[in-house]
């Protein structure tokens, strides 16, 4: 089949859906320092370079990094979802890219220092605008009356718009598609209709859902910006609800996903081994989990209790999900819960499931049925993002939901989340960490399933897009999908009162042993009590434990 019958045209794409690591060496022997980082036309051509170099037994912590912050960036492609509201969102919002170290230090958003995901090629709108006007001057001459202006000037001007728009068609072909990719977010951004229908006219021709990564990942990113210069990326999909796959069709999708990429195993394993390990020699045992989809993560550790030494203990498992995750099902939390039942009942351990059927911001103590003498673990995988925090909403969410679980006392929580910085970025910031983070989960399905599998395409366009159409379309309450990394995740986690638990060689191990089943290119890393997935150079997922 031809590239161009896979071209994502805007009245095919706007049927989206929804849903749900680098040779990285052992932290404590090395740290990453960026050589160079160029992106944009007329920049001198050098490559990204990484520099790994070993201190022996010292290294940099996240609160010792030097100040002039150290970081490392890896160039590669990537994909994820699209629109969602509070009501509908992926299950899974885990590419070229890169992880920072330290957080730059011009960076006002990245004020806590942790290995991170943040746009290495956008932190500001500086080197864009230069080479904007570099291309003007070339276009329109150095003595072009627009020049004498130090503020970026559209392409499109004025009287000059058809002469201007047509020489900036003969400059695309010499642009490589990040860069028109680039070019066109920033004249989204500045509300230039006339240039952003020029690029995004070009853009329609380089990408397609069946392409290389980039080219995928490009696709949704397109829609996105369309959606956001339309001011439609809520609308859009709000009304087109009726067109999503059934419960069965989105569960196969995104067993697509569970069975070639590590990202929902990582979580599984590394947070039941931390609980295990918190909470297994105890009579009676309570586990709330905050987004428990269809329970897939319990059955292991219920069959590990069953075989503890001295007899199982009793289990009851709470589980929260909203009316999305519902619809992933086909049903509500019922046949997660007789499923659960079921398999305790072949493993002769006392059960028993409870059922809470909303969202996080929902959620009340007198939701989690907390009853005295049990041991308590709560689990939030790829979930906290979804709350809603202080640069949304007074509400603040994400911050009352933790001081909550710190007021049950538990004797563990554990933390999956997407390591990415996209939660208060600006635009274009955020444009080009999502383009750096989801290239390097494009890159990670490309090495398992071939470009033109059907199954790969749907779990691409339904269990991903749907993320980044809201990532890039959406403001306010509208925008779901607000990633933190890890170092702010520690600051809000030791805000409301929790210490952080380092994981043990048990948990390291156990993980380690999972990541043998996927492709080398994943990666794991050990840093500051916490582990970190990640695909070639980009880290991807964190997962810490607290109390």
């Amino acid at each position: 089949m031809q590239t161009s019958q896979h071209n994502y045209a805007t009245s095919k794409l706007h049927g989206f859906l929804y849903q749900h690591a680098p040779d990285m060496t052992p932290y404590h022997s090395s740290h990453y320092q960026v050589m160079d980082n160029n992106m944009f036309p007329g920049n001198p051509s050098q490559e990204n370079q990484i520099s790994f170099q070993t201190f022996g037994e010292e290294y940099f912590t996240l609160d010792s990094a030097p100040s002039s912050g150290l970081y490392n960036i890896y160039d590669s492609p990537s994909a994820t979802s699209a629109v969602s509201t509070s009501s509908n969102r992926s299950q899974f919002s885990p590419q070229g890219s890169q992880s920072y170290i330290s957080d730059p230090p011009q960076s006002s958003d990245n004020t806590y220092g942790s290995p991170m995901s943040n746009s290495s090629v956008v932190d500001d709108n500086t080197e864009l605008r230069n080479q904007l006007r570099e291309l003007e001057r070339s276009l329109m001459g150095p003595d072009s009356p627009r020049m004498a202006d130090e503020h970026y000037c559209s392409l499109s001007h004025g009287s000059n718009h058809v002469a201007s728009s047509n020489q900036l068609m003969e400059m695309l072909p010499r642009m490589d598609l990040k860069q028109i990719l680039y070019l066109c977010a920033q004249a989204v951004s500045e509300k230039d209709f006339s240039t952003s229908e020029t690029l995004m006219e070009a853009l329609d021709k380089m990408v397609s859902v069946c392409g290389t990564p980039t080219q995928r990942l490009a696709a949704y990113m397109l829609e996105g910006l369309r959606a956001r210069l339309e001011s439609s990326g809520y609308t859009i999909y709000k009304k087109l609800r009726c067109e999503q796959p059934t419960g069965s069709e989105i569960l196969s999708y995104m067993h697509v996903l569970y069975q070639f990429c590590p990202y929902f195993k990582f979580a599984y394993m590394s947070a039941n081994l931390t609980i295990q390990e918190a909470v297994g020699n105890e009579r009676s045992i309570h586990i709330i989990d905050f987004q428990i989809g269809m329970g897939t993560q319990w059955i292991s550790l219920i069959q590990s209790l069953a075989n503890r030494p001295g007899g199982p203990p009793f289990v009851r498992i709470t589980g929260v999900d909203d009316s999305q995750s519902a619809y992933a099902r086909g049903t509500g939390l019922e046949v997660v819960g007789k499923r659960l039942s079921m398999e305790a009942k072949k493993c002769n351990l006392p059960f028993e499931f409870h059922a809470a059927a909303m969202s996080g911001c929902q959620v009340q103590r007198e939701n989690l049925n907390i009853l005295p003498g049990e041991a308590l673990a709560v689990n939030f995988p790829y979930m906290l993002h979804h709350m809603p925090d202080e640069s949304v909403s007074t509400a603040n969410h994400r911050d009352r939901l933790l001081r909550l679980v710190k007021s049950l006392s538990p004797q563990v929580v554990t933390v999956v989340e997407q390591e990415s910085n996209t939660n208060t970025s600006p635009f274009l910031q955020r444009f080009g960490e999502t383009w750096d983070y989801y290239t390097a989960i494009y890159e990670s399905v490309d090495v398992a399933l071939a470009r033109d599998d059907k199954k790969r395409i749907n779990a691409e366009m339904h269990c991903l897009a749907r993320d980044i159409v809201n990532m890039i379309a959406c403001e306010g309450a509208e925008r779901v999908e607000r990633h933190e990394p890890f170092g702010k995740w520690r600051a809000r986690m030791s805000m409301a009162g929790f210490t952080q638990l380092p994981l043990s060689y048990t948990v390291n191990d156990g993980v380690r042993g999972l990541m043998k089943e996927f492709h080398e290119n994943f990666r794991l890393q050990e840093w500051h009590g916490s582990l970190f997935l990640g695909w070639k150079n980009r880290v991807l997922s964190s997962s810490s434990a607290w109390r």
